[in-house]
């Protein structure tokens, strides 16, 4: 004869006990797995906290103590190469006075080696820290100091110096599902080491303009302003994403948070780590989405995949034999829905490896091997710097430089018709100087010393035989 233990494991298992409880023992049932449910939370609560920091950011910010039309050069870039004093002009208005600021975030121990710890934040957490102090659960406090940041995908190691503090261990974020419980912890409005929880809501988020590489977990857990950089976990307490946005009208939690992945951050983090920066791939084409009315006129049997519009000259995608009109379907074996999932992969590809690209071509798939290479993130900014301000240029000849009396220099060849150049007065036929106080003689050159210096650029433009600076702002 069965054992009562016995009956009772056989009736759960064919879904009998349920209809053989009393209500009052179904709702028992009921309680005692929220019980259980909640004992679960409270294991992960206890064995992350002590790795888990609230990160304190002290900065400066400048308050200007006039309007910035009332005085044309006070622009801080001209300010920068040239100071305030200026012969023949009057005097600018009173200076910019400096300001201290607080900011807060969250982080969490990733890794630790002798006499020193390291712990994973968002970099916008962090960039232009003047001082950044972390505090753990116990009450310990250290200053941090930022080992290297990656701005495009929002990652920032901190080091610390100390031992003995424990970090957590990475989830394959690949495996986890839509619809799986996770926890996530941080300082929401400096409220220290607060726990929520919900369930995964999307994954492979994309195109939200958040990151320039993005892939993010979106949850229903509660995260709201001071939780960016804190982690989002799984029930055994290991790291699936970092916490890192919101979508909110009000500036609070409305349901929908997003996580940089752990793949994506570990992998940051560890090339941080070993060397101080980010190395990606680069393979050389754009895509865009398949529309209804693209897959009609490619005569597609479904939308999946994406339609390559632009194959860069000279690139691995060129050699390899990719052309426009293609369209990606995969890379090495995963599917591509959306751009940004080719740009992510393309860009987590190891430089010097065989990528192997599936696609489509005038009805017929093809796989074809791209040798990877590594991605000049420098030359990259500048070339996107001269499309924000609109300038095409070429090297002059020596003939144009002897007749100039120069010895480099590039020519604007074009200005796009509402480009930020053209309203700044530069046209096709100036010849340009220097960028950022850097002569420049050839398109990499000028490419080059754009992206060195984000956002903006001092230019000396050399038109109808006089020079003036000219500076240019495109973020």
């Amino acid at each position: 004869m069965a054992s009562p233990l016995a009956l009772h494991r056989l009736l759960s298992g064919c879904g009998l006990l349920a209809v053989l409880m009393t209500p009052a023992q179904a709702e028992d049932a009921a309680i005692e797995s929220l019980r259980q449910t909640g004992k679960a939370f409270s294991a992960v609560a206890r064995k992350v906290a002590p790795s888990v920091v609230f990160v304190q950011v002290e900065g400066q910010q400048e308050n200007l103590e006039t309007h910035p039309e009332t005085w044309p050069f006070q622009d801080d870039l001209f300010r920068r190469f040239f100071g305030d004093d200026f012969p023949g002009l009057p005097r600018p208005p009173a200076p910019k006075k400096e300001r201290r600021s607080v900011g807060q975030g969250s982080g969490f121990v990733f890794a630790a080696e002798a006499g020193r710890t390291y712990l994973l934040t968002n970099n916008h957490v962090v960039e232009n820290a003047r001082r950044i102090r972390v505090k753990f659960q116990d009450g310990r406090e250290f200053d941090a100091r930022i080992k290297g940041a990656d701005p495009k995908s929002d990652v920032a190691v901190l080091e610390v110096a100390a031992q003995g503090l424990p970090a957590l261990k990475w989830a394959d974020s690949a495996r986890l599902e839509v619809g799986e419980w996770v926890v996530a912890m941080g300082n929401p409005f400096g409220l220290s080491h607060t726990l929520t929880t919900g369930v995964v809501s999307a994954k492979g988020r994309s195109s939200l303009g958040i990151n320039d590489y993005e892939d993010f977990i979106q949850t229903d857990a509660a995260i709201n302003p001071g939780n960016s950089g804190g982690p989002l976990l799984n029930l055994d307490g290991e790291v699936a994403g970092m916490n890192t946005a919101i979508f909110s009208k009000s500036g609070g939690y409305m349901g929908v948070g997003f996580a940089i992945p752990s793949n994506l951050a570990r992998s940051i983090a560890e090339q941080i780590l070993r060397s101080g920066r980010v190395v990606r791939g680069y393979i050389g084409l754009t895509v865009q989405p398949l529309t209804a009315e693209i897959v009609e006129a490619l005569g597609l049997k479904e939308s999946a995949g994406v339609l390559v519009n632009q194959v860069n000259e000279n690139s691995p995608a060129q050699r390899a034999g990719i052309r426009p009109g293609d369209v990606l379907l995969s890379m090495d074996g995963a599917a591509l829905a959306d751009g940004g999932q080719y740009r992510n992969r393309a860009a987590q590809a190891q430089p010097g490896s065989a990528a192997q690209i599936g696609l489509i071509r005038d009805g017929r798939r093809l796989t074809l091997a791209v040798q990877v290479e590594r991605l000049d993130e420098e030359a990259l900014q500048g070339a996107e710097a001269a499309k924000a301000i609109g300038l095409g240029v070429r090297g002059l000849t020596p003939e144009e430089l002897r007749r100039l009396g120069l010895t480099k220099a590039v020519l604007v060849t074009a200005v796009g018709r509402n480009a930020l150049a053209r309203a700044a007065g530069i046209g096709p036929g100036a010849v340009i100087l220097e960028v950022n106080r850097k002569a420049v003689g050839a398109p990499d050159e000028f490419a080059a010393a754009l992206g060195a210096n984000s956002g903006s650029a001092l230019l000396r433009v050399l038109d109808n035989g006089q020079s003036r600076y000219i500076t240019l702002r495109w973020r």
